[in-house]
């Protein structure tokens, strides 16, 4: 049965077979990892682990053009199998092309429903977090993506060109 966890240094060596799975260097979508963690070593992985995890304080300030963000990994027992993130605020960047919800199914694990799953779980820390709606995009052709999305109660606004390529914009009502 999956569920959302809070990243652990602990599941080092899963979380890289998790990585492996997408491929090195591929972008992982809701999993805060930038092109500049050094995640191999234990050392590096624990202080990317560190830095993801205080990105949630909100007393914390963001770095620079970033928001506070929370973040989970969608695991069955100790296989890491995704990634998924809650951004407290927008940005303009955000605005735009990211929304407060990224999300990522490893290649292995897909078509199984669980960013369905997570993501339902997210709207409801989202809701905790006084939203009443989230802005939640995904490429053009990501059509698992679109449905999973629609299935949750996306509603779409456009579809633009942005930093992020041809993107679907989708807004999600929370109610109490």
């Amino acid at each position: 049965m999956p569920e959302l966890i809070t990243p652990t240094a602990r599941l080092h060596r899963q979380w890289l077979d998790a990585r492996d799975d997408w491929g090195r260097g591929v972008h992982q979508d809701g999993s805060g990892l930038r092109a500049d963690d050094e995640v191999d070593s234990a050392d590096g992985f624990a202080a990317w682990v560190d830095r993801i995890t205080a990105e949630s304080d909100p007393e914390r300030p963001p770095a620079e053009g970033r928001v506070p963000c929370t973040y989970w990994w969608i695991a069955e027992g100790d296989t890491v199998l995704g990634s998924i993130s809650l951004r407290h605020e927008l940005n303009d960047f955000l605005l735009r092309a990211g929304g407060h919800i990224g999300y990522g199914v490893r290649p292995s694990a897909r078509r199984r429903g669980l960013a369905g799953y997570a993501l339902g779980v997210v709207l409801g820390h989202a809701r905790e977090r006084g939203l009443d709606r989230v802005l939640i995009t995904c490429h053009e052709t990501n059509e698992g993506s679109r449905r999973t999305i629609e299935r949750h109660g996306g509603v779409l606004e456009d579809v633009r060109d942005t930093e992020l390529g041809r993107t679907r914009r989708y807004w999600i009502a929370l109610r109490a």
